[in-house]
């Protein structure tokens, strides 16, 4: 089992900045991925970003430029560095956990509400 913890969501205007964190414990294996997925009202869940744990990062379209994905593995913990926020990044916020087994995990979720 691994358990996921989030912290770092929050209200704030356009343009601003947010860094979201998810720290990891349990039974983490080594290689794994980790990141972060988001899921705004009446739309789908979408991938923003993820990290393996050798640091091959992957963005979505609409979130390259603006966010950075980076992980502490001795802590294992994720972060996701949010710059320039627009209205449509308005969404609950989850960190998911992939291990090598092929078992995921997912947090609580956090939200993140960027006000025009």
């Amino acid at each position: 089992q691994v358990q996921l913890v989030e912290s770092g969501g929050g209200l704030l205007q356009a343009g601003g900045s947010l860094r979201l964190s998810c720290a990891a414990s349990g039974s983490i294996a080594v290689p794994n991925s980790m990141g972060w997925y988001r899921q705004a009202p009446g739309k789908q869940l979408e991938l923003v970003a993820t990290i393996t744990s050798g640091g091959h990062t992957t963005y979505a379209d609409s979130v390259k430029d603006r966010f950075t994905i980076s992980r502490d593995n001795s802590e294992n913990t994720v972060y996701l560095q949010m710059n320039s926020l627009k209205p449509e990044d308005t969404a609950v916020y989850y960190c998911r956990y992939a291990g090598s087994t092929g078992y995921t995990y997912w947090g609580q979720g956090t939200q993140v509400t960027v006000a025009s």
